[in-house]
Order: structure tokens, then sequence, then C-alpha cells
């Protein structure tokens, strides 16, 4: 199992960035050309710019906390994902931390309930 983990601070409001990290993927990822919701938000399409297509199943969602916890269910590479995205209480009234972190398996996580 590997793990990875990213930050980046960002000269914006906390829920300004919430909005959009906690929304729509292809509005700040560009590799996901499409994104579709299903089963009420838990499961995940995308398509990259090849026509490659991902599933995603969403774990865990906390408006109030900024974070999402996601697994990668069904890709083109043979290697499934577990991750986080956090946005903690800001740094400073127009400084906020985005936090990523992952783990990486060789086979999936088969239950989707969102907690």
């Amino acid at each position: 199992m590997a793990k990875a983990a990213a930050n980046i601070e960002l000269p914006v409001l906390a829920a300004d960035a919430w909005v959009l990290i906690g929304g729509s993927l292809p509005d700040w990822f560009p590799y996901v050309r499409k994104s579709d919701l299903s089963e009420g938000g838990r499961l995940r399409g995308l398509v990259g710019p090849d026509g490659a297509t991902i599933v995603e199943c969403l774990f865990a969602f906390d408006q109030a906390g900024r974070s999402y916890t996601y697994s990668i269910l069904h890709a083109s590479f043979p290697v499934f994902l577990g991750s986080t995205f956090r946005i903690p209480k800001g740094l400073s009234n127009n400084l906020v931390r985005c936090e990523h972190t992952g783990i990486s398996v060789k086979t999936p996580e088969t239950r989707c309930a969102v907690t």
C-alpha cells in the first residue's frame, strides 16, 4: 500500500475554496472532462480526455467540516485509490490550506455507503 499527501495554501476564504473543491470536479481538475452523479450522489462517473472512464464511490461527506472521502471502484489503471479532500478552518481571513491525502491498493473497496 502506498500513501501520499499534498497540501496547498491559497489566498482565498475557506468557504470559497470548499465551493470549488467540494463541487464539480471538472471545474478545478483539468484531467476530468465530464462528471455524472448517480445513486443519490454516492457514485460519480468521470470521463478523461482520452475517453477513459473512472467510477468513484463517496464514503463520507462533511459539509460543515469541509471534507469528503472517496474510493475509485473502476478505472483503466490497475490501482484503486482511497482519498480525502479537506479544507480545515482558514489560516487567516484570506488564506486557506487545502489538503489531499490518499492511499493506493491493488483491489477496490466493495462497500459504498455515505456516512
